[in-house]
């Protein structure tokens, strides 16, 4: 067999926001269970994370601005015409993060967390279970969505609301798209801290947890990889996030 059939032979997955944080460690993850990988961006001319290397997967890195409404079916025949096949996995893990309140969130911040955090991935779905249903192959679609959908708190309004919408379609979508794809998402909790939180505030934050300890990156990874195996389970979300989901925070951890 040659390396180019040999590569046609692997799944395909196509991540969005794959090329950094938590998209990278999915990314990879994937590729070290067998998985040819297109992973995307918003950045223009994005480059594959190192880890893709390193398992010497199949993979390339696209741009793709997933908050204009053409875009994700876009990018899906992209991926399809580079790879000459239809991913069998989709994770969308591109995001935006906003710090709006109540008293903050205009209907632009809306419109704009809502463009990239819940209508982009419904989109994707969609086109991928078209193209699924017209090919009868099957796929998975997985949402990367927020312990917070379970228990939000009062800030970063427009983001929490967002997700609220992608979590809520889990299950219609998983029916609609049935039986040719199965749809299921991963609620993560703080997994990647960024500048704003300090050493203090990321203990004080993993001593609330119900054990005691933040999941690591690859955590939502390997809950991903169990989803994208799972084949009789849709309509589902994992919680990772080590039992924050089962408190209830009125501040996010950033302002422990």
């Amino acid at each position: 067999m040659t390396e180019q059939s040999a590569s046609l032979q692997k799944p395909l997955a196509l991540v969005t926001g794959g090329v950094r944080r938590l998209g990278a460690a999915i990314a990879q993850r994937l590729a070290e269970a067998g998985y040819s990988v297109a992973v995307s961006s918003h950045t223009a001319g994005p480059e594959l994370p190192a880890g893709l290397t390193h398992w010497d997967a199949d993979a390339a890195a696209f741009q793709a601005d997933l908050s204009a409404p053409q875009s994700p079916a876009r990018l899906l025949a992209e991926v399809t015409a580079h790879f000459g096949r239809l991913p069998v996995l989709l994770v969308n893990n591109a995001a935006m993060f906003g710090q709006d309140d109540a008293r903050s969130m205009t209907a632009e911040s809306l419109d704009e967390h809502m463009a990239l955090n819940f209508r982009a991935p419904v989109l994707l779905a969609q086109a991928l279970a078209e193209q699924a249903s017209a090919a009868r192959h099957t796929a998975a679609v997985v949402h990367i969505t927020d312990q917070r959908v379970r228990n939000p708190v009062v800030d970063q309004l427009s983001y929490t609301l967002a997700k609220q919408a992608l979590d809520a379609s889990v299950r219609s979508m998983a029916r609609a798209l049935a039986p040719h794809v199965r749809v299921n998402a991963v609620a993560p909790g703080l997994t990647i801290a960024t500048a704003d939180y300090d050493e203090a505030t990321i203990a004080a934050a993993a001593a609330a947890m119900p054990l005691h300890r933040l999941p690591a990156a690859s955590d939502i990874a390997d809950a991903v990889l169990y989803l994208a195996r799972a084949e009789a389970v849709t309509g589902q979300t994992i919680f990772v996030d080590c039992g924050a989901h089962l408190e209830s925070f009125r501040r996010d951890f950033m302002n422990f």
